[in-house]
């Protein structure tokens, strides 16, 4: 029984190279093992230089495979794990790596197939590379004459040698998560500024203490201004027109003072082009002095030159145009509040700015008047879809809405499906919206009631903690008297229930 228990223990070095989280660290760290990388050439030719070995190698342990990143002496890419000197060189838990003067006097060696056969190594010596605390490979140099000594300040060396390449490990796999990251947030910017720039809705950010501006192309466009840079504030107030220059800095500077909202239009000097801005005050220092200032402005010119019938249009759009920058100075405020990460922010505020800016859209086209109900659900809904048509089920009547119905409906429907996306029925392939839109008769007024329904998704569980998403769902039609939204997580799918007078 005792020879049949000690044939079934596994060795220290199959245990290392078994060891899951060795494993997961390696290929976490270091996932292009295989792929040489002449970054680490000079640490192993100082390796050579150092023990005047032939055959120097910065190698990973991988379950089956020993992979070289760096070689001097062979033109190998890999040997195998379970036959390496390496693999002892890691095993070693006091960290202080292996040497072995002759292999082929070493039972543990001497019939490995480079021992016995070609090249007929002889010597190694190796200092183990600890990523994470575990050992994932080695420095070494090996020769096929036998040594007599290894001096202890060359091990020594050699250690310093691991330690280097595991720094440099490191920082190479910092650099790559790193360039992830910023492919990631490149391609959120670029998603940000298309759904400005289809909106066209100018945004800007303004560093009090340094003077810059930096504002999207659609504002700098507005200004007559270069859009490849950032301008000194200077600039951007010299392109307004002489005789709205004043007011507009007093404004600015006023509510700055007085921590109130900005509301200001004015013309560009240059085009005479008429343009609205709003802003406030992001943050202020410990003295209370403003550090940066955001805002959004709209090119309202062709409203302003309009004839009498464009001018009461204009009076009706005024007044959409200041409740929506309010709702948008809201939503930066209280999505900011939510969270201090610039992507998470940019990615939720823009969300929210074309679920407004596609219900604006809409009503633009027919003269803010009413629009029907199927053409909003699906410029809400078309974004967060591969196919419309398969993810999307709508059974409805006939339903016009109104401005206010419709811009506080999209904003609903744009938080639905932004979470539907993240965590519900269109995170998965196969699951879809199934949408019920009834226009009854209560009391003799007509009403709205509209079922979101999701089916297909993975289980739903209530969150612990109401998001700012989920009071914009509840309170984003409070503008329409009588309306309500109930949101059900039920265990097969988010149901909301949303009633609108009409």
């Amino acid at each position: 029984m005792r020879e049949k228990r000690e044939e079934n223990t596994a060795s220290p070095e199959t245990s290392l190279l078994d060891a899951p989280e060795r494993l997961r660290v390696l290929h976490a760290t270091v996932p292009d093992m295989a792929v040489p990388d002449t970054d680490f050439d000079g640490i192993t030719e100082i390796a050579a230089r150092l023990f005047d070995a032939p055959i120097a190698l910065v190698s990973l342990l991988d379950r089956e495979w020993q992979w070289f990143k760096s070689a001097v002496g062979t033109s190998e890419p890999r040997a195998s794990s379970e036959d390496s000197f390496c693999v002892h060189a890691a095993a070693d838990s006091g960290g202080a790596g292996l040497v072995v003067l002759d292999a082929s006097a070493d039972l543990r060696f001497r019939s490995r197939p480079l021992v016995a056969g070609a090249p007929f190594l002889r010597f190694y010596a190796g200092a183990p590379i600890i990523l994470d605390g575990q050992p994932v490979g080695t420095v070494c140099v090996l020769d096929v004459a036998v040594r007599g000594e290894v001096a202890p300040h060359l091990m020594e060396q050699l250690r310093r040698l691991a330690g280097l390449a595991a720094a440099l490990f490191k920082l190479k796999d910092e650099a790559r998560r790193r360039a992830i990251k910023e492919a990631a947030l490149s391609r959120e910017e670029q998603r940000h500024a298309m759904a400005l720039e289809a909106a066209n809705i100018g945004s800007w950010l303004w560093d009090v203490r340094s003077g810059v501006i930096a504002g999207n192309s659609a504002l700098m466009r507005m200004f007559g201004l270069p859009t490849d840079r950032s301008f000194g504030a200077r600039e951007v107030f010299g392109a307004i027109h002489p005789d709205d220059r004043g007011a507009t800095f007093a404004k600015l500077r006023q509510a700055m003072k007085a921590d109130e909202e900005y509301d200001g239009m004015f013309r560009i000097g240059d085009t005479g082009r008429w343009l609205l801005g709003r802003g406030r005050v992001h943050d202020r220092d410990a003295k209370g002095n403003p550090l940066t200032f955001i805002g959004v402005t709209i090119d309202v010119t062709d409203q302003q030159a309009s004839v009498q019938r464009t001018r009461l249009l204009l009076k009706e759009l005024n007044h959409r145009v200041k409740n929506t920058l309010a709702m948008l100075q809201s939503l930066a405020r209280q999505t900011l509040r939510q969270t201090s990460d610039p992507a998470e922010f940019m990615t939720a505020f823009a969300g929210r700015l074309q679920a407004i800016s596609e219900a604006h859209g809409l009503l633009s086209d027919h003269e803010w008047g009413t629009i029907r109900l199927a053409d909003l659900i699906s410029k809400q809904l078309m974004p967060h879809v591969s196919v419309y048509a398969d993810q999307i089920e709508l059974h409805k009547d006939e339903v016009l809405l109104g401005p206010d119905q419709a811009v506080g409906l999209g904003l609903v429907l744009h938080e639905l499906a932004t979470n539907a996306v993240k965590y519900g029925s269109l995170s998965v392939p196969n699951g879809k919206v199934v949408l019920t839109a009834r226009n009854v008769v209560e009391e003799g007024e007509a009403v709205l009631h509209l079922t979101w329904t999701e089916v297909g998704g993975p289980p739903v569980r209530e969150p612990k903690r109401r998001g700012f998403g989920s009071i914009l769902i509840e309170r984003s039609l409070d503008k329409v008297l009588g309306s309500s939204v109930k949101v059900e997580y039920m265990a097969a799918g988010v149901t909301a229930l949303i009633r609108v007078p009409l």
